[in-house]
């Protein structure tokens, strides 16, 4: 009985969906171009249930390229009004068009010069009437069995919103980067946004030996940065190679007598390398496809000469993955 209810709901709000689709029209690419052609924001407004899915529509186009906010129409009566200048285009959010606090703010929004988006379930309604630009959001049935509290309802009105978001996106070009910018924070904004020289160790943390150097300094060069490697430069302080740990259990395993060796000996040459503007993502790429777990970072393909060196772990620490 609770799965076959849950199941009822979950196809109730589905044809809901597949109904709202079939009536998205020129009102809506009007609706589209409106907003693209103001010079302000756009100001969602509703309440109750309308409210809070109003709240997540006017997010979702602030965070897509679309400068937005919601605006309480209660607390708009009581001053917040203030907050819409002339341009703006408002979102008026109402399943039944007839919700008193929001029709109380519709003759100042006019009068403000702002434009008018009637989101409603009745476009006879009062704030449908009232609308420059009418989206239909109505419903031939909740899911809740009782026909009283919004769910359909709000799931149509969420779909128009996304929809709203989505197609304005588009029509900005807004890329992945762009929205990274917005979301920093994120898993994709680090993604996006950092770079191997945000994560790199450089200069006295960079672990460097030369050809010469004794492996028993050079151990000790290795466990003292703590990145499980140290490389290899010439007398001009050119990358020619690097020490792993891999490399020295390999050089125990041919039971090689690496105390007295120099770091040349046994050092792998050709070392895989990353150039500092990278983005962080691509150095977690490089050491995924090649099973390692760190890079010397250059500035860029022609130097040899490395400024940095970045390990997996920090980039783990970070959430990259």
């Amino acid at each position: 009985m609770i799965v076959q209810e849950a199941k009822r709901v979950i196809q109730v709000e589905a044809d809901v969906l597949r109904a709202l689709a079939e009536r998205i029209d020129g009102e809506f690419e009007r609706a589209v171009e409106m907003i693209l052609s103001s010079r302000g924001r756009v100001v969602v407004s509703g309440m109750g249930k309308s409210g809070l899915v109003g709240q997540k529509i006017a997010s979702t186009m602030a965070s897509t390229g679309t400068p937005a906010f919601f605006l309480h129409p209660a607390e708009g009566i009581h001053g917040d009004l203030g907050m819409i200048m002339k341009g703006d285009v408002v979102i008026g959010v109402s399943n039944s068009g007839e919700t008193e606090e929001l029709l109380r703010i519709l003759p100042v929004i006019k009068r403000l010069g702002a434009r008018l988006i009637a989101m409603t379930g009745n476009p006879a309604s009062t704030l449908g009437r009232a609308g420059d630009i009418v989206l239909g959001i109505s419903v031939k049935e909740e899911a809740c069995p009782l026909g009283l509290a919004p769910t359909a309802s709000t799931t149509a009105t969420l779909a128009m919103g996304d929809a709203l978001a989505v197609a304005l996106l588009v029509q900005r070009g807004f890329s992945a980067e762009d929205f990274a910018l917005f979301h920093p924070g994120g898993s994709l904004g680090k993604k996006l946004l950092l770079t191997v020289a945000d994560f790199m160790h450089s200069g006295d943390a960079m672990p460097l030996v030369s050809e010469e150097t004794p492996m028993r300094e050079a151990l000790f060069v290795i466990t003292a940065k703590k990145l499980g490697a140290s490389g290899v430069v010439d007398a001009k302080g050119r990358l020619v190679g690097v020490i792993t740990d891999g490399d020295l259990r390999r050089a125990l395993e041919r039971g090689s007598d690496i105390i007295n060796q120099p770091a040349g000996a046994l050092m792998t040459r050709n070392p895989k390398r990353i150039r500092g503007m990278e983005l962080a993502a691509k150095a977690l790429q490089q050491m995924e496809e090649f099973s390692i777990t760190s890079l010397f970072v250059f500035e860029d393909d022609t130097s040899d000469i490395p400024i940095g060196i970045i390990h997996l772990h920090d980039l783990l620490k970070a959430g990259l993955a």
